[in-house]
Protein backbone atom coordinates (compact mmCIF):
# COMPACT_ATOMS: atom_id res chain seq x y z
CA UNK A 1 0.00 0.00 0.00
CA UNK A 2 1.52 3.18 -0.99
CA UNK A 3 1.92 6.33 0.75
CA UNK A 4 1.08 5.22 4.30
CA UNK A 5 1.84 8.28 6.45
CA UNK A 6 4.16 7.64 9.57
CA UNK A 7 2.89 7.15 12.94
CA UNK A 8 0.93 10.28 14.52
CA UNK A 9 1.37 12.08 10.77
CA UNK A 10 -2.32 13.54 11.28
CA UNK A 11 -1.27 17.12 10.67
CA UNK A 12 0.22 16.75 7.14
CA UNK A 13 -2.84 14.12 6.50
CA UNK A 14 -5.28 16.94 7.25
CA UNK A 15 -3.51 19.57 5.01
CA UNK A 16 -3.48 17.52 1.78
CA UNK A 17 -7.28 17.15 2.59
CA UNK A 18 -8.03 20.60 3.30
CA UNK A 19 -5.75 21.74 0.34
CA UNK A 20 -7.69 18.97 -1.83
CA UNK A 21 -11.06 20.58 -0.61
CA UNK A 22 -9.85 24.39 -1.33
CA UNK A 23 -8.29 23.69 -4.93
CA UNK A 24 -10.02 20.39 -6.27
CA UNK A 25 -13.64 21.43 -4.90
CA UNK A 26 -13.86 24.98 -4.31
CA UNK A 27 -15.50 25.08 -1.73
CA UNK A 28 -16.42 28.09 0.91
CA UNK A 29 -14.61 29.63 3.41
CA UNK A 30 -17.38 28.62 6.29
CA UNK A 31 -17.52 25.12 4.60
CA UNK A 32 -13.52 24.76 4.85
CA UNK A 33 -13.95 26.12 8.16
CA UNK A 34 -16.50 23.50 9.67
CA UNK A 35 -14.32 20.83 7.77
CA UNK A 36 -11.29 21.62 9.64
CA UNK A 37 -12.92 21.58 12.94
CA UNK A 38 -14.31 18.09 12.74
CA UNK A 39 -11.40 17.21 11.58
CA UNK A 40 -9.45 18.28 14.13
CA UNK A 41 -12.09 16.97 16.46
CA UNK A 42 -11.86 13.20 15.25
CA UNK A 43 -7.58 13.86 15.02
CA UNK A 44 -7.65 14.71 18.19
CA UNK A 45 -9.90 11.62 19.46
CA UNK A 46 -7.80 9.27 17.52
CA UNK A 47 -4.44 10.65 19.17
CA UNK A 48 -6.26 10.34 22.87
CA UNK A 49 -7.34 6.66 22.04
CA UNK A 50 -4.00 5.33 21.44
CA UNK A 51 -4.65 5.42 17.26
CA UNK A 52 -1.41 6.70 15.75
CA UNK A 53 -1.80 5.17 12.09
CA UNK A 54 -5.00 6.30 10.44
CA UNK A 55 -5.29 3.13 8.69
CA UNK A 56 -6.13 1.49 12.12
CA UNK A 57 -9.12 3.02 12.26
CA UNK A 58 -12.58 1.52 11.91
CA UNK A 59 -16.44 1.57 11.79
CA UNK A 60 -16.43 1.00 15.22
CA UNK A 61 -13.95 3.71 16.16
CA UNK A 62 -15.88 6.53 14.08
CA UNK A 63 -19.23 5.07 16.09
CA UNK A 64 -17.41 5.71 19.47
CA UNK A 65 -16.35 9.46 18.02
CA UNK A 66 -19.91 9.59 17.01
CA UNK A 67 -21.03 8.86 20.84
CA UNK A 68 -19.17 10.84 22.25
CA UNK A 69 -19.86 14.09 20.32
CA UNK A 70 -23.62 12.86 21.56
CA UNK A 71 -22.15 12.84 25.18
CA UNK A 72 -20.57 16.47 24.87
CA UNK A 73 -24.05 17.44 23.80
CA UNK A 74 -24.08 17.45 20.45
CA UNK A 75 -27.46 17.65 18.03
CA UNK A 76 -28.03 15.07 15.44
CA UNK A 77 -27.11 17.59 12.59
CA UNK A 78 -23.68 18.53 14.44
CA UNK A 79 -23.42 15.45 14.17
CA UNK A 80 -24.57 14.23 10.92
CA UNK A 81 -21.90 16.97 9.14
CA UNK A 82 -19.10 15.77 11.21
CA UNK A 83 -20.14 12.17 9.35
CA UNK A 84 -19.95 14.00 6.12
CA UNK A 85 -16.70 15.37 7.38
CA UNK A 86 -15.19 11.56 7.89
CA UNK A 87 -16.80 10.21 4.85
CA UNK A 88 -15.10 13.27 2.53
CA UNK A 89 -12.06 12.59 4.63
CA UNK A 90 -11.80 8.87 4.07
CA UNK A 91 -12.83 8.73 0.74
CA UNK A 92 -9.62 11.27 0.34
CA UNK A 93 -7.44 8.89 1.79
CA UNK A 94 -8.80 5.68 -0.69
CA UNK A 95 -8.29 8.18 -3.66
CA UNK A 96 -4.70 8.71 -2.58
CA UNK A 97 -4.11 5.20 -1.38
CA UNK A 98 -3.38 5.54 2.09
CA UNK A 99 -6.58 3.55 3.06
CA UNK A 100 -8.30 0.85 1.44
CA UNK A 101 -11.50 1.28 2.51
CA UNK A 102 -13.75 3.95 3.78
CA UNK A 103 -15.09 3.08 7.21
CA UNK A 104 -17.16 6.02 7.62
CA UNK A 105 -19.73 4.50 4.67
CA UNK A 106 -21.02 1.69 7.04
CA UNK A 107 -21.87 4.68 9.81
CA UNK A 108 -25.83 6.21 9.24
CA UNK A 109 -27.46 8.92 11.40
CA UNK A 110 -31.20 9.74 11.61
CA UNK A 111 -32.23 12.57 9.15
CA UNK A 112 -33.95 15.95 9.99
CA UNK A 113 -32.93 16.21 13.25
CA UNK A 114 -34.03 13.12 14.77
CA UNK A 115 -33.15 12.19 17.96
CA UNK A 116 -31.25 9.50 18.98
CA UNK A 117 -32.42 7.25 21.57
CA UNK A 118 -31.04 7.47 25.05
CA UNK A 119 -28.06 4.95 26.30
CA UNK A 120 -27.74 4.05 29.52
CA UNK A 121 -24.66 3.53 31.63
CA UNK A 122 -23.21 -0.04 32.31
CA UNK A 123 -23.98 0.69 35.90
CA UNK A 124 -27.15 2.07 35.38
CA UNK A 125 -28.40 -0.82 33.18
CA UNK A 126 -26.89 -3.12 36.35
CA UNK A 127 -29.46 -1.08 38.60
CA UNK A 128 -32.23 -1.34 36.44
CA UNK A 129 -31.92 -5.01 35.39
CA UNK A 130 -31.50 -5.90 39.50
CA UNK A 131 -34.47 -3.94 40.77
CA UNK A 132 -37.42 -6.18 40.23
CA UNK A 133 -37.94 -8.54 43.10
CA UNK A 134 -38.50 -12.67 42.32
CA UNK A 135 -41.27 -12.96 45.51
CA UNK A 136 -44.48 -13.27 43.05
CA UNK A 137 -44.88 -15.11 39.54
CA UNK A 138 -45.40 -11.49 38.19
CA UNK A 139 -42.22 -10.65 39.50
CA UNK A 140 -39.84 -13.57 38.21
CA UNK A 141 -41.69 -12.96 34.57
CA UNK A 142 -41.14 -9.18 34.71
CA UNK A 143 -37.33 -9.55 36.07
CA UNK A 144 -37.09 -12.77 32.94
CA UNK A 145 -38.34 -10.16 30.34
CA UNK A 146 -36.37 -7.34 31.50
CA UNK A 147 -33.28 -9.14 31.50
CA UNK A 148 -33.74 -10.45 27.73
CA UNK A 149 -34.71 -7.37 26.08
CA UNK A 150 -30.97 -6.24 26.53
CA UNK A 151 -29.41 -9.10 26.89
CA UNK A 152 -31.05 -9.83 23.11
CA UNK A 153 -31.51 -6.25 22.32
CA UNK A 154 -34.98 -7.32 21.40
CA UNK A 155 -37.88 -4.60 19.78
CA UNK A 156 -40.68 -4.74 22.30
CA UNK A 157 -43.12 -6.63 19.78
CA UNK A 158 -40.18 -9.05 19.17
CA UNK A 159 -40.30 -9.75 23.03
CA UNK A 160 -44.08 -10.20 23.39
CA UNK A 161 -44.56 -12.13 20.56
CA UNK A 162 -41.74 -14.80 21.62
CA UNK A 163 -43.17 -17.95 21.48
CA UNK A 164 -41.88 -20.90 23.98
CA UNK A 165 -39.91 -23.05 21.30
CA UNK A 166 -38.19 -19.73 20.47
CA UNK A 167 -36.01 -20.30 23.37
CA UNK A 168 -32.93 -22.96 23.23
CA UNK A 169 -31.47 -22.73 26.72
CA UNK A 170 -28.99 -25.30 26.59
CA UNK A 171 -27.41 -23.36 23.55
CA UNK A 172 -28.17 -20.06 25.04
CA UNK A 173 -29.98 -18.29 22.21
CA UNK A 174 -33.37 -16.93 21.21
CA UNK A 175 -35.19 -16.97 17.74
CA UNK A 176 -36.82 -13.67 16.64
CA UNK A 177 -39.35 -12.74 14.15
CA UNK A 178 -37.94 -8.92 13.26
CA UNK A 179 -39.69 -7.10 10.92
CA UNK A 180 -40.69 -7.45 7.34
CA UNK A 181 -40.91 -11.26 8.66
CA UNK A 182 -37.13 -11.51 9.36
CA UNK A 183 -36.12 -14.07 11.39
CA UNK A 184 -33.00 -14.27 13.25
CA UNK A 185 -30.78 -15.99 16.18
CA UNK A 186 -29.96 -13.78 19.02
CA UNK A 187 -26.99 -15.02 22.04
CA UNK A 188 -28.22 -13.93 25.35
CA UNK A 189 -26.11 -14.80 27.95
CA UNK A 190 -26.02 -16.69 30.89
CA UNK A 191 -27.86 -14.50 33.27
CA UNK A 192 -30.36 -13.94 30.83
CA UNK A 193 -31.16 -17.91 30.62
CA UNK A 194 -30.61 -18.41 34.33
CA UNK A 195 -33.47 -16.25 34.58
CA UNK A 196 -35.64 -17.32 31.78
CA UNK A 197 -35.14 -21.25 33.10
CA UNK A 198 -36.69 -19.74 36.46
CA UNK A 199 -39.69 -18.39 35.12
CA UNK A 200 -40.53 -21.05 33.02
CA UNK A 201 -40.30 -23.90 35.71
CA UNK A 202 -42.48 -21.85 38.17
CA UNK A 203 -43.94 -18.67 37.66
CA UNK A 204 -44.97 -19.42 34.06
CA UNK A 205 -46.66 -22.55 35.31
CA UNK A 206 -48.40 -20.98 37.86
CA UNK A 207 -49.43 -17.89 35.47
CA UNK A 208 -51.22 -20.57 33.20
CA UNK A 209 -53.16 -22.09 35.84
CA UNK A 210 -53.49 -25.57 33.68
CA UNK A 211 -54.22 -23.73 30.33
CA UNK A 212 -51.87 -23.77 27.57
CA UNK A 213 -50.25 -21.24 25.52
CA UNK A 214 -47.91 -21.32 22.79
CA UNK A 215 -45.97 -17.58 24.23
CA UNK A 216 -43.05 -17.64 26.22
CA UNK A 217 -44.13 -14.63 28.20
CA UNK A 218 -48.39 -14.85 29.88
CA UNK A 219 -50.15 -12.72 31.74
CA UNK A 220 -52.11 -13.72 35.12
CA UNK A 221 -55.21 -14.06 32.89
CA UNK A 222 -52.94 -16.60 30.91
CA UNK A 223 -52.45 -14.35 28.12
CA UNK A 224 -49.61 -13.34 25.92
CA UNK A 225 -48.72 -9.89 27.37
CA UNK A 226 -49.45 -6.78 25.30
CA UNK A 227 -46.68 -3.86 24.04
CA UNK A 228 -48.60 -1.72 25.98
CA UNK A 229 -48.59 -3.39 28.98
CA UNK A 230 -45.24 -4.21 29.17
CA UNK A 231 -44.74 -0.70 28.79
CA UNK A 232 -46.62 -0.12 32.06
CA UNK A 233 -44.36 -2.66 33.46
CA UNK A 234 -40.90 -0.82 32.71
CA UNK A 235 -41.81 2.49 33.28
CA UNK A 236 -42.83 1.40 36.69
CA UNK A 237 -39.68 -0.36 37.30
CA UNK A 238 -37.30 2.47 36.25
CA UNK A 239 -39.85 5.02 38.82
CA UNK A 240 -38.65 2.11 41.35
CA UNK A 241 -35.23 2.07 40.69
CA UNK A 242 -34.72 5.44 40.97
CA UNK A 243 -34.80 6.83 37.15
CA UNK A 244 -35.99 10.22 36.36
CA UNK A 245 -35.72 10.14 32.74
CA UNK A 246 -38.01 8.53 30.42
CA UNK A 247 -36.75 4.70 29.98
CA UNK A 248 -38.36 3.01 26.70
CA UNK A 249 -37.68 -0.67 25.97
CA UNK A 250 -35.45 0.84 23.01
CA UNK A 251 -33.76 2.58 25.36
CA UNK A 252 -32.40 -0.80 26.40
CA UNK A 253 -32.06 -1.86 22.84
CA UNK A 254 -30.18 0.94 21.58
CA UNK A 255 -27.87 0.87 25.09
CA UNK A 256 -27.25 -3.30 23.58
CA UNK A 257 -25.97 -2.29 20.74
CA UNK A 258 -23.88 0.88 22.38
CA UNK A 259 -22.60 -1.23 24.87
CA UNK A 260 -21.07 -4.23 22.60
CA UNK A 261 -19.46 -1.51 20.24
CA UNK A 262 -18.14 -0.07 23.38
CA UNK A 263 -16.21 -3.49 24.70
CA UNK A 264 -14.96 -3.98 21.21
CA UNK A 265 -18.11 -5.89 19.44
CA UNK A 266 -17.57 -5.45 15.51
CA UNK A 267 -20.26 -3.96 13.46
CA UNK A 268 -21.48 -6.46 11.68
CA UNK A 269 -22.17 -8.81 14.21
CA UNK A 270 -24.04 -6.25 16.17
CA UNK A 271 -26.02 -5.40 13.04
CA UNK A 272 -26.91 -9.38 12.87
CA UNK A 273 -28.41 -9.18 16.46
CA UNK A 274 -30.04 -6.57 15.90
CA UNK A 275 -31.94 -8.00 12.74
CA UNK A 276 -30.48 -5.14 10.96
CA UNK A 277 -29.13 -6.89 8.02
CA UNK A 278 -31.55 -8.05 5.11
CA UNK A 279 -30.78 -11.58 4.95
CA UNK A 280 -32.94 -14.91 6.05
CA UNK A 281 -31.45 -17.53 8.27
CA UNK A 282 -31.48 -20.27 6.83
CA UNK A 283 -28.82 -18.18 4.45
CA UNK A 284 -26.64 -16.34 7.40
CA UNK A 285 -27.12 -18.87 10.60
CA UNK A 286 -24.55 -21.54 9.65
CA UNK A 287 -22.99 -24.05 12.71
CA UNK A 288 -19.95 -21.59 12.53
CA UNK A 289 -21.79 -18.59 12.24
CA UNK A 290 -24.02 -18.89 15.67
CA UNK A 291 -21.08 -19.68 16.86
CA UNK A 292 -19.05 -16.86 16.22
CA UNK A 293 -22.28 -14.50 17.18
CA UNK A 294 -22.53 -16.47 20.70
CA UNK A 295 -18.77 -15.42 21.13
CA UNK A 296 -18.88 -12.03 20.24
CA UNK A 297 -21.71 -11.66 22.56
CA UNK A 298 -20.25 -13.92 25.41
CA UNK A 299 -16.83 -11.62 25.22
CA UNK A 300 -18.56 -8.12 24.75
CA UNK A 301 -22.29 -8.34 26.60
CA UNK A 302 -21.88 -7.24 29.77
CA UNK A 303 -24.26 -9.74 31.64
CA UNK A 304 -23.14 -12.47 28.91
Amino acid sequence: MKNKPEPSNYDSLADQFINYLVVEKGLSDNTIASYSSDLALYLDFLTSHGIIDIAASDTAVILKHLIELRNRGLGPRSRARHLVTLRGFYRFLVQEKVTDTNPAKLVDLPKGGRKLPDVLKIEDISLLLDTPEVAKPLDVRNAAMLELLYAAGLRVSELVKLCIIDVNLEACFVRVLGKGSKERVVPIGQTARKKIDLYIKSARRILLKAKLSPYLFVTHSAKPMTRQGYWKILKQTALKAGFSQDITPHTLRHSFATHLLERGADLRSVQVMLGHADISTTQIYTHVALEKLKAVHTQCHPRG
